[in-house]
């Protein structure tokens, strides 16, 4: 199906030139119960027959063929006549799914040293994507460089339509301005939404990152990348109660998830990055063993220098956390006991902060969780030693190391997830 034509509006600007004017939309970190995003989410994991998806959505009969037509007009929907049963009889005995080939959305999170681009499909899938350091030399160079980078890489896809940005990042984040503050990179007051809508002449949502990783668990299923298709389905236990999703790579945070939707503070996302450990490490607000400073990436990888676990400098390439890892991987005594270390810790924590918020659920998710696999049972057997209540639902997150990626591809998605009809119009 050939993607339909949108009429954009025109802003004019200086000597008579167009110019886009594209609005900063907050995100909306939740499953909806729009009857439209009801419908378009059961296709998310593939082709679906109508009676299916009423079942799914609990949703009559009749209201689905309703929401299905829009979303067919609206160019979201394609059917799928290929894979109509046999004998079955008329138009409602066809299953649809997502169209995934006319569309695309930009999602790009902005990490302390590195900032991540993807373009990903309307299932929520990636297509591809790439890297680039986040320019340390102040925040007006490195908002410009971020939004030129972005639309480089959006040139690349041409044959699709891009329909909405999004962007993860840490610090505070007003998500109705898309402005930012980020002590890590010095930002104050960063107007990344506009200059980045402005730029891609497209709406734009701007999300605190940990809360856009635990919305990806709320709103995307998982992808395992040597398959075609969705590994598994979206959790359905994700709708009800409450989970507690908990980030550590170079950053420590959290967020918390009640019946289907992120709880998103009115003066943004609380901080764990000064909970104390007990550790020696002195950190930049003047005490010793902070969170962050103790089992961050960046802080490990330093102790890990300090040691002399792994050298200072790696050829003509800084060293970095892989070393590390690779160091344990290869026998090193030393390297997997601060790697033990860390995840003791990371379990201890865990289970405090569990403890005082007892969710239903537990989701772990980041690199210092995901980097070194055979860490994880100092994690589990710390967690167990510490938790005063009993046993719960814990696991790890089921992106792996893109977690930063899909939380800017939720970003991206989460207004056409939550009433994709009124986005497409916005668009």
């Amino acid at each position: 199906m050939s993607a339909p034509i949108i009429d954009r509006p025109v802003l004019r600007t200086g000597a008579g030139r167009p110019r886009m004017s594209r609005p900063v939309v907050p995100p909306e970190l939740r499953r909806s119960d729009n009857p439209a995003a009801a419908v378009l989410r059961t296709a998310v994991s593939g082709p679906i027959s109508r009676d299916n998806a009423a079942r799914a959505t609990g949703l009559s009969i009749a209201t689905v063929n309703r929401q299905v037509a829009s979303l067919l007009s609206a160019g979201l929907l394609r059917e799928r006549p290929d894979l109509t049963a046999a004998g079955a009889v008329g138009r409602p005995r066809v299953p649809f799914e997502i169209d995934h080939e006319a569309y695309l959305t930009l999602g790009i999170h902005i990490g302390a040293e590195a900032t991540k681009i993807v373009a990903a499909d309307l299932r929520g899938r990636i297509l591809g994507g790439l890297a680039i350091a986040t320019p340390q030399t102040g925040q007006e160079f490195a908002v410009t460089t971020v939004a030129r980078s972005a639309t480089a890489f959006l040139q690349r896809w041409h044959r699709r339509t891009p329909l909405w940005a999004g962007v993860a990042i840490g610090g505070r984040v007003d998500p109705h301005s898309g402005v930012v503050d980020h002590p890590k990179l010095a930002w104050k007051g960063a107007p990344i939404g506009q200059v980045l809508g402005e730029v891609l002449e497209l709406p734009v949502s701007v999300a605190p990152h940990v809360e856009a990783m635990a919305a990806s668990e709320l709103l995307l299923p998982t992808f395992d990348a040597r398959r075609p298709e969705p590994d598994t389905e979206l959790p359905a236990a994700a709708q009800h109660g409450s989970s507690l999703y908990f980030y550590v790579r170079e950053t420590a945070g959290i967020a918390v998830t009640l019946d289907g939707r992120v709880h998103t503070p009115s003066n943004g996302p609380g901080s764990i990055a000064h909970l104390p450990t007990g550790s020696d490490v002195r950190c930049t607000c003047g005490r010793r063993g902070c969170l962050e400073v103790t089992v961050g990436d960046r802080a490990l990888q330093a102790r890990a220098v300090g040691r002399g676990i792994i050298p200072a400098h790696n050829g003509t390439a800084g060293t970095t956390i892989n070393d590390l890892y690779r160091a344990a991987e290869s026998g090193s005594d030393a390297a997997r006991e601060l790697l033990a270390e860390r995840a003791t810790m990371l379990g201890q924590t865990v289970a405090l902060v569990r403890d005082m918020l007892n969710p239903d659920r537990v989701v772990l998710g980041g690199q210092a969780f995901t980097g070194y696999r055979p860490a994880l049972g100092h994690v589990a057997r710390a967690f167990s030693q510490s938790t005063q209540l009993a046993a719960t639902d814990i696991r790890i997150s089921g992106f792996g190391g893109k977690v930063q990626e899909f939380a800017a591809v939720v970003t991206s998605l989460s207004a056409l997830y939550a009433d994709p009809l009124a986005a497409v119009r916005r668009v």
